[in-house]
């Protein structure tokens, strides 16, 4: 875990670790379309991002090199050849990444089936996954994991989950149904969050009008509202490198309560986390953890506010 951070351009060692995290999912064997798909993108990013990659891969090579210069043994020539199948498979999910990326695949929701309000919905993505759709030929909508919508002629009705709108500078508006509200956009880009019967719109550059029952709001870059089915929050000045730090692999806290950040944790991975220590529940937590290796962040958590972790069938982890 880091501690918080700002809007300033990430550093080299910053990178360096993004790096690091992506190439060891990358040789784990457990990639998955999406993954894959994220990782492109995080590669595509900057030249930075690139050269960060290519300096792992050689300082991996190197390691994999000593190690294997240290297993000669029988035991540990079949300990190396046991790695093969698996970093094969990766290859065989990075490659078919490119052709899943074209395709409209319907995956089920986290539960046994979906909410009744969730039947119809065109648009799903998995645990973890994340997934841009390009909408009336000009709108690039964003899903985050778990994130189901339904396609409307003026844009989107957010059934569940979170997305992010990027709209060309064209004055078209575009609307984002969630809850008891809408949100209108007409250029820039906003994010929404629906979960938990709360819907949360940040407006991270140009503005977005929100029409609520209990009230119309008029948000301006770094400006965030939250609402529910009987009233709207005023608006609240926003950290917007913080709010879209998932489309970047990343989850930022600033002093979020420690039963938020593994309710958001909880979102990016199968199973369920428990979290039975009360008084552990309201302490705070600053930081920034990487999607790719949340198993990590547990385990941080963990250690940090001195809680036992015991693991059930069906990936339930209870801490207490």
């Amino acid at each position: 875990m880091k501690t918080a951070v700002d809007a300033r351009p990430l550093s080299s060692p910053r990178l360096q670790k993004q790096a690091w995290v992506w190439l060891r999912l990358l040789h784990s064997g457990e990639v998955k379309p999406w993954d894959a798909q994220a990782f492109q993108r995080w590669l595509a990013a900057s030249p930075a991002h690139q050269a960060a990659f290519t300096e792992a891969k050689l300082r991996w090579r190197v390691l994999e090199e000593a190690s294997t210069g240290l297993a000669r043994t029988p035991a540990g020539s079949a300990v190396v050849a046991a790695r093969h199948p698996r970093r094969r498979a990766f290859l065989g999910a990075a490659m078919g990444a490119a052709a899943v990326a074209g395709v409209a695949v319907v995956y089920p929701p986290a539960g046994l089936w979906p909410a009744p309000d969730e039947w119809g919905a065109d648009d799903r993505t998995a645990t973890g996954e994340q997934r841009t759709l390009t909408l009336e030929g000009r709108v690039s909508v964003t899903l985050n994991t778990r994130t189901t919508i339904r396609r409307q002629a003026d844009g989107i009705d957010l059934l569940s989950g979170e997305v992010a709108v990027d709209l060309p500078d064209e004055r078209r508006p575009f609307i984002v149904a969630a809850g008891a509200g809408r949100s209108q956009g007409a250029s820039g880009h906003f994010e929404v969050r629906h979960l938990a019967q709360r819907v949360c719109v940040s407006c991270i550059d140009g503005s977005v009008r929100i029409a609520h029952p209990g009230g119309t709001r008029l948000l301006q870059a770094r400006q965030q509202v939250v609402y529910d089915a009987r009233s709207i929050g005023a608006s609240v000045a926003i950290e917007p490198a913080n709010v879209s730090a998932w489309r970047g692999g990343e989850l930022v806290f600033r002093q979020a309560l420690l039963a938020d950040v593994l309710d958001e944790i909880d979102r990016y991975r199968p199973g369920r986390i428990v979290l039975m220590n009360a008084a552990a529940r309201t302490r705070p937590v600053s930081g920034t953890f990487f999607i790719a290796s949340l198993d990590e962040a547990i385990t941080q958590l963990q250690h940090t506010f001195d809680l036992r972790a015991r693991a059930l069938p069906g990936g339930v982890l209870i801490l207490s």
